[in-house]
């Protein structure tokens, strides 16, 4: 894109408040392209704006996911202020293009815009428990929150999103067109991924048969959602809404100790630093299950390790079904990069199920310690 001609042509389409100076991207996340804008109000001083273009690949009706952000965005807005708090840097806030709607689409061309959570910063790695802690109070409380929405409002975003067995079903549509002819050098992922398909389609099979409830739930929980202050490292707001639909509590627990509770980053290519950091894990058991533990029932506390299982095999999956297909979903950096994200998960699940009891033990520690 030329930012002289189309990006400035997008930005003038905006109710954004000054005059633009700067633009620069932010290269975080797989799916959409994001950019931060800078402008200059009337006094001098500056404001800054996010900028997105939504992936219509991954977002089919993309107008569907605007919709559902807005409905969100409005409903933690006024619990917080049910709750005494100001919503204003703890809520994203859209900023509605010049006629009034939430998002410019012309074509496959998608963009929306939101106010800068300012003094804020995004992390790709944890540092220590209590900042994990902090996410994983962010995140439970953005289910608190969330806890009476009315889920049939909503739509799906991604149909399917994290159904684990029609994953599965497609990997092995994938494996069998083999259109980039790479299935035999993957043999040993491929084998991996059939070996533990019956338990991976677990917490699908509980939500048919009733025994686990749909929840109002983000399904994105990677640490990089969460922004935290940059003086106290305090959780201030979730970001990245575009997947928030009726899902499993057990899919956000999971995700997020799969990306956050990591001793390496989600491609890295010596496996053997890549195992589960069981003091990460403990830290974000205590913040989320501080925040959801009156709202969520036994069963669904009680399983909260085998969401952290599932979601590292299912993201896995997708990185590898990814690879087979030609790499058309996640943005890469080079040509085997699902490949070696895929290993990466496969290694860290491997080393969740040698930690199972352990996490199993301290899930329970947190059940009794809030659930009162």
């Amino acid at each position: 894109m030329n930012f002289e001609g189309d990006l400035k042509a997008i930005i003038d389409r905006f109710e954004f408040e000054g005059s633009f100076s700067a633009c620069e991207e932010i290269k975080v996340g797989h799916v959409n392209r994001t950019y931060r804008l800078r402008f200059v109000l009337e006094d001098k001083s500056s404001r800054s704006y996010v900028l997105q273009r939504i992936n219509t690949f991954a977002f089919k009706k993309p107008e569907q996911v605007m919709e559902n952000v807005r409905l969100i965005t409005e409903h933690l807005s006024r619990a917080m202020l049910a709750r005494g708090r100001d919503p204003e840097n703890h809520v994203l806030h859209l900023v509605p293009t010049r006629d009034g709607r939430a998002m410019i689409l012309d074509g496959t061309e998608c963009w929306r815009a939101y106010d800068y959570v300012s003094h804020a910063k995004t992390v790709n790695r944890v540092d220590t428990p209590g900042q994990f802690y902090e996410i994983g109070r962010a995140f439970g409380e953005f289910q608190n929150m969330l806890s009476d929405f009315p889920i049939e409002r909503l739509y799906d975003t991604i149909p399917d999103f994290h159904d684990t067995v029609k994953r599965l079903e497609a990997f092995e549509r994938s494996v069998s067109a083999d259109v980039m002819r790479r299935a035999d050098s993957v043999a040993d992922e491929i084998a991996f991924v059939r070996a533990r398909k019956g338990r991976m389609g677990r917490i699908v099979e509980m939500i048919a048969d009733g025994s686990l409830p749909l929840r109002v739930t983000h399904n994105d929980t990677k640490i990089n959602n969460v922004m935290l202050d940059i003086n106290t490292g305090e959780a201030l707001c979730v970001v990245d809404l575009d997947t928030v639909m009726a899902g499993s509590s057990l899919y956000d627990y999971g995700d997020a100790i799969r990306f956050g509770a990591s001793t390496a980053q989600e491609d890295e290519r010596d496996l053997d630093k890549v195992q589960l950091d069981i003091g990460l894990f403990r830290g974000f058991s205590d913040g989320f299950i501080g925040q959801t533990a009156r709202d969520l029932t036994p069963l669904e506390l009680e399983s909260l390790p085998l969401g952290a299982l599932v979601m590292t095999f299912e993201v896995g999956l997708r990185f590898l079904t990814d690879y087979l297909d030609g790499d058309r979903y996640f943005r890469i950096e080079y040509p085997d990069h699902n490949l070696v994200r895929a290993r990466c998960q496969f290694k860290l699940l491997t080393d969740m199920e040698a930690h199972e009891e352990d996490m199993k033990c301290i899930v329970g520690e947190m059940i009794k310690k809030y659930r009162v």
